[in-house]
């Protein structure tokens, strides 16, 4: 057996999702290397296997666990009090730099622990502070959290809610006015300036230039800042503010850049004179928007569509987990008026909510606008089969999220076994009511694929294991006898390393 054998067989049954958990625990052997980490953060795992990696002496197995996005969060819970900072700076930010598209919430507990933590883990790598730095910057916490924690016993985590002033409801905010702990009323009006005008106009001098453009967009403004706005030529954020006043918006409705004109097209507080008068500007856009005007009725509702406006079918913007309180939220038969608009923007956004009807998904699913159907097939848990595998193969920036839905089609897919991407390919090559699954393809990618397919029989998987060519995707095949996983895992983790001769690369021996 060859290094280039066993790490192939190796990788194989670390995530061959038939593997039974008295294998998959074998690799997190010592011996194994690296694949067990790998095989901890990278699928999905059996509940004995989590357990056996919650209680791993090895941190880094633990911390590869806190980093699976395919486990259950709540099953999680130990690793946030973990005697290694390393892990729980894992949990809180399992990401290390990379910017995934779609992040899931950690429960309340877990945050709970992290946030309240006297010290960062018995191995002094690092600090309390520092893990929640990275889980602040991680996306995992919700909004509903910080509204829960408004009225926590903790006055710690009542100051953590003031991070989020304007989710937080007017009865919270001035419940944390009030409170009777000083540090909370302090960090209470610390964060209040954003809607008190002269205040924001004292903080925005002392700011960096790059955060002024949210303070401008977000916050209450006095006369003075806003007249500033137009003198240095700084109105986009007015243009989605909520708070600016009615003069300034009239000013902005005819302002002579279109982009301008286009935001405040759709605001709710535009009144049915400059809405009359917008629907007959002279760019497309802005004539679009206006058209909008009776459908954002509330300023959640303008912040939908603006979302979508603007990003094509390439988009691959962040996905987050959706904000459960009703205040922040349209409401369904908003949504529902907006799938059946003949405006193809606003059945995009009705496209991008998990909880359209199943009758106006399926409507949606033939809608003429390619960016409607590919939003419903990210963004809807029952999207039609057919629709998730058309945009597979059409659009190649959402392939990976496609795969991880469990609605996307695992047969259906022989007819692009013979297509010109070898994702498509290797997409069709696993497809297990394939007559031939085509191992001498060209492409890697397709060769696994095809000797991971379980209709090929255990004479044929012999041969594929004894082939570098096709040895990982044999190893992976769920239908390879649990044996056989052991016996490969006994060969690689016990068993002495020689050199492949030609004859080895080619016939079918016994590994």
């Amino acid at each position: 057996m060859s290094d280039f054998l066993r790490e192939h067989w190796l990788r194989g049954v670390a995530f061959n999702p038939a593997a039974p958990s008295d294998v998959l625990v074998r690799l997190m052997d010592q011996a194994a290397g690296e694949l067990g980490q790998l095989m901890c953060k990278d699928r999905d795992l059996p509940d004995a296997v989590i357990d056996a990696a919650l209680s791993h002496p090895e941190w880094r197995i633990r911390g590869a666990l806190a980093r699976n996005q395919h486990v259950d969060p709540s099953r999680l819970a130990p690793l946030a009090t973990d005697p290694s900072g390393l892990v729980r700076g894992r949990l809180a930010n399992p990401h290390l730099g990379r910017r995934p598209r779609w992040v899931r919430p950690l429960p309340d507990d877990i945050l709970v622990t992290l946030l309240t933590a006297q010290d960062g883990g018995e191995d002094g790598k690092v600090t309390a502070n520092e893990i929640i730095w990275e889980l602040d910057s991680s996306r995992q916490i919700p909004l509903s959290f910080f509204r829960s924690m408004a009225g926590s016993e903790d006055p710690g985590l009542r100051i953590r809610a003031t991070g989020r002033w304007e989710s937080l409801t007017s009865a919270q905010r001035a419940g944390l006015l009030d409170d009777p702990d000083p540090a909370v009323r302090g960090a209470a009006q610390d964060r209040n300036w954003e809607l008190d005008p002269e205040r924001v106009e004292a903080e925005l001098s002392s700011m960096r230039p790059s955060s002024r453009p949210f303070v401008l967009g977000r916050c209450a403004l006095s006369p003075a800042l806003v007249e500033q706005c137009f003198a240095d030529d700084m109105v986009h954020p007015l243009a989605r503010n909520p708070h600016t006043p009615a003069d300034a918006v009239a000013r902005l409705a005819r302002h002579p850049e279109a982009k301008v004109r286009e935001l405040v097209a759709a605001r709710p507080d535009l009144g049915p004179d400059l809405v009359a008068e917008l629907r007959e500007d002279p760019d497309e856009n802005v004539r679009m928007r206006a058209r909008l005007h009776p459908f954002p009725r509330t300023w959640a509702e303008y912040d939908v569509i603006d979302l979508v406006i603007g990003h094509g079918p390439e988009c691959i913007c962040p996905i987050t987990e959706p904000d459960p309180d009703p205040a922040t939220v349209p409401s369904p038969d908003w949504f529902a008026a907006c799938a059946v608009s003949g405006e193809p923007v606003l059945r995009r956004v009705a496209a991008s909510w998990s909880g359209l009807p199943a009758e106006l998904v399926g409507a949606l699913a033939q809608d003429d606008d390619e960016q409607v159907r590919i939003r419903l097939a990210r963004n809807h848990p029952s999207a039609p089969p057919h629709l998730l595998l058309d945009v597979f193969v059409t659009g190649p920036d959402h392939r990976a999220d496609l795969l991880t839905l469990p609605g996307f089609p695992r047969t259906g897919r022989t007819h692009l076994i013979g297509h010109p991407d070898p994702e498509v390919r290797a997409l069709a090559a696993a497809d297990p009511t394939l007559p031939e699954p085509p191992v001498d393809d060209a492409d890697e990618a397709v060769r696994r694929a095809a000797a991971a397919n379980p209709s090929l029989t255990p004479e044929a998987l012999e041969a594929l294991l004894a082939n570098p060519r096709t040895a990982e995707g044999a190893a992976a095949n769920p239908s390879l006898p649990v044996p056989r996983m052991h016996a490969l895992l006994d060969r690689c983790l016990n068993g002495p390393v020689t050199p492949p001769t030609a004859a080895g690369r080619r016939e079918a021996t016994p590994a």
